[in-house]
């Protein structure tokens, strides 16, 4: 799919509505995501935090959630802000999962000023779900 194609914009304010959506009393910091899949459909998701820190959602895992309650696909393009309307990268945890549902050709908005970037720039040599049959012992 053409980057073109991509509704940046739509995806951006998706993002920072899903911001008022958060659940964020500890850090404060809101986060909202929101993802175009191949077939057209858009998703998105907000960070829920816990008391015990570990067990916080990101925003874009509850993204991943969207998307596979609403019958999966790929995504071919993200955008996260947090709630000052600010892009936003993707913590460590999230660019694996955002890989393993969008592939290393997943282009993370990095604002409208920037260049597109893909997760395989953020997440260089990533093991997903080809590697298994490659790597396995068996």
């Amino acid at each position: 799919m053409s980057t073109s194609k991509i509704p940046w914009q739509e995806l951006r304010t998706l993002a920072l509505h899903a911001t008022t959506l958060s659940y964020a009393p500890y850090s404060h910091v809101t986060v909202g995501a929101a993802g175009f899949t191949d077939s057209g459909s858009v998703v998105t998701g907000s960070n829920v935090e816990n008391a015990s820190y570990g067990l916080t959602l990101c925003a874009e895992c509850s993204l991943v959630s969207d998307l596979t309650r609403q019958g999966g696909g790929r995504l071919v393009g993200i955008s996260v802000v947090a709630g000052d309307g600010q892009p936003i990268a993707p913590c460590g945890r999230c660019r694996q999962v955002l890989f393993e549902h969008g592939g290393k050709n997943l282009i993370v908005d990095d604002g409208s000023d920037h260049p597109e970037r893909t997760i395989a720039d953020l997440l260089p040599d990533a093991f997903g779900p080809d590697d298994l049959d490659t790597r396995s012992n068996s």
